[in-house]
């Protein structure tokens, strides 16, 4: 069976590194207890690697209290937790149309049954946001910012330390989804005043599915939108207050923290700079190549200042679907097609009508000859479409 090439990173990185896998079934084994509930040796050894990693992220994040890092299950429960324990009934939120549905649904559901008016800043035909159409909407009822830093369709990275410091003017919580850029993109919240940011750990930080989080600024409220045990005075009859716990409920994910904290640590250790630089150049590579195929439509990639590794092409009079299944079928290569959950992106760039796109990520365990594999088997197909 030839072997596969995974350029399906956006939806998940593949395969993780070593030390993740070697982490994960060492501490489990030998640690696998419920942490922060009692007081023997084990129990505490398991809630001394929550807190470590609760600082490995607020060191990552630049935010200084580390126990205003909470955990939750992806990067879509971080931004439900935040969207509903910060807007209200008649409050006003500002978005993006590069959003995926994990902000979108939520705020349609705040729009449909809390009457919260949303406005969406469209991207330009780069796939960028202009920060001052964000100020242009500000309203004396508007409560949050949540913009997309990394689109998980076109690859584009947003201006966020523009946009934030906008939203720091008028004392707006300014809200990120990092899922895409946590782990190849730098994130300083100080510097780039960011409020809130959604993480997730599968993608980039190269950790497993089921493990995610919030970093929130001090001086920042999220309300109680659930509530549970948190091994900490259990007669409170109210869920309590402080930070983790405000916002953390029921045992959490310890082999997903344990794969979390080795995953970034791997990250550290290599250099976010240098694997996002090593990302790029075979995702430059890939795009040039591609270009050269005639039928071939990229979007959004005639420069790739200010992008990540992720982005989508069509050959012209084929399915997005059809291509990705002659992609796996054919050639062994796993892609993504559709419409990415980003629904609001396909219909700006007009992909919508046309069951979406196909979607290529490249991670940091792919090699040149991945790129040049994709590249001649994009052209295959191409071909043969034109033949018929």
């Amino acid at each position: 069976m030839e072997k596969l090439i995974y350029l399906d990173n956006a939806a998940t990185s593949f395969p993780k590194p070593e030390e993740v896998y070697k982490f994960m079934d060492f501490f489990y084994r030998n640690y696998g207890v419920n942490p922060g509930r009692s007081g023997y040796d084990l129990c505490i050894q398991a809630g001394h690697l929550v807190e470590e990693t609760r600082k490995l992220l607020a060191e990552f994040f630049n935010l200084s209290d580390p126990n205003r890092v909470v955990f939750s299950y992806n990067s879509t429960d971080a931004l439900n937790l935040a969207i509903f324990g910060i807007l209200d009934e008649g409050d006003h939120a500002i978005t993006t149309t590069l959003e995926h549905n994990s902000v979108l649904r939520p705020l349609y559901h705040l729009q449909k049954y809390k009457n919260v008016e949303v406005d969406y800043v469209p991207f330009d035909k780069n796939g960028f946001v202009d920060p001052d159409e964000f100020k242009k909407r500000f309203k004396k009822n508007t409560k949050l910012v949540v913009v997309n830093h990394g689109s998980n369709v076109i690859g584009t990275v947003q201006p966020i330390k523009e946009i934030g410091r906008l939203c720091r003017e008028r004392g707006i919580p300014f809200l990120i989804d990092s899922s895409q850029t946590a782990g190849k993109v730098k994130i300083d919240m100080e510097e780039m005043n960011i409020d809130i940011v959604a993480f997730t750990g599968h993608k980039s930080l190269m950790g497993p599915t089921g493990i995610g989080g919030l970093a929130v600024r001090e001086g920042i409220n999220i309300r109680h939108t659930r509530a549970g045990g948190t091994g900490v005075r259990s007669a409170e009859r109210h869920h309590l207050e402080e930070y983790p716990y405000r916002l953390e409920y029921g045992t959490p994910n310890l082999l997903g923290i344990a794969g979390l904290n080795a995953g970034v640590k791997w990250v550290l250790n290599r250099g976010i700079e240098n694997i996002q630089n090593y990302e790029m150049e075979l995702c430059r590579k890939l795009i040039e190549g591609l270009k050269e195929i005639g039928g071939v439509k990229l979007y959004c990639q005639d420069s790739l200042e200010n992008h990540i590794s992720v982005f989508i092409f069509n050959i012209e009079g084929l399915e997005a679907g059809d291509t990705g299944t002659f992609l796996d079928v054919d050639h062994s290569i796993a892609c993504r097609t559709g419409l990415h959950c980003a629904p609001l992106v396909h219909e700006q760039i007009g992909t919508a009508k046309i069951k979406g796109a196909v979607r290529l990520s490249v991670g940091p365990f792919n090699k040149i000859e991945d790129i040049e594999k994709a590249i001649k088997a994009v052209r295959e197909i191409a071909i043969i479409k034109m033949k018929k």
